[in-house]
């Protein structure tokens, strides 16, 4: 039991359901996400992990349940809590013609945390991509394209971080550098919810593990608590 002190999660769900489970949609996912923790979400393709991020990020409607940010419900104040969301689904959402600096630049822009080229430069560095800093994002690699949109979360700032697999593409090298980066949100006291087949490489012990099989398996809802 939560103690009566004890601040709110930051991202709360509770019978929520997708559209996407046929007629009567799918069965209700609850959980409870705090500061500094990681959601991996998991399960078969078509299990529902991307229509729960996307109900997550307000880009699907869903047809039940309620979600909770900081023990405020997000409908009533949606703009305070899209503000602090940052989402990157399967699609990197770059524009082939604008250069990996002017992409982020952009995307600063509209997340309305924007910032100074030198800036973005330095946190492009930091995703070894200093040498496609002037290039079209259409010239760079699938993982050099992947690294331009997670840089672009990580520069943002933002609370919460909704991510689909992110480490689609990405080497050896890369997925270290993802967990890396999770590990710095986390430690910022931030939250994250991650799709993935893969097991993230944070520490056990600020993961929760979400088996969307499960929920399908089971004809009910399955709570996911806090660690």
């Amino acid at each position: 039991m939560r103690p009566a002190d004890a601040p709110p999660p930051m991202l709360a769900a509770s019978g929520l359901r997708s559209p996407r489970g046929g007629p009567d949609g799918a069965h209700p996912v609850d959980f409870d996400l705090h500061r500094g923790q990681l959601l991996h979400v998991r399960g078969a393709n078509g299990s529902g992990k991307t229509s729960l991020l996307r109900m997550l990020a307000g880009l699907l409607r869903p047809l039940d349940g309620t979600l909770h940010s900081q023990g405020i419900d997000a409908r009533r104040d949606p703009a305070a809590y899209f503000a602090g969301v940052a989402f990157l689904g399967h699609a990197n959402g770059l524009c082939g013609e604008l250069t990996a600096l002017e992409n982020v630049r952009y995307a600063l822009h509209v997340a309305g945390t924007p910032q100074n080229d030198t800036a973005i430069a330095a946190g492009l560095r930091g995703w070894r991509l200093e040498g496609g800093l002037h290039l079209p994002a259409a010239r760079l690699s699938q993982g050099q394209g992947r690294r331009l949109a997670m840089a672009a979360v990580a520069l943002g700032g933002k609370p919460l971080w909704l991510l689909d697999e992110p480490d689609a593409g990405l080497d050896a090298a890369s997925l270290d550098q993802l967990w890396r980066a999770l590990d710095t949100h986390l430690d910022a006291g931030g939250a994250a919810v991650v799709a993935s087949h893969r097991t993230p490489g944070t520490a056990a012990s600020r993961t929760q593990t979400l088996n969307m099989d499960d929920y399908a398996d089971a004809g009910y809802a399955v709570s996911v608590g806090a660690a």
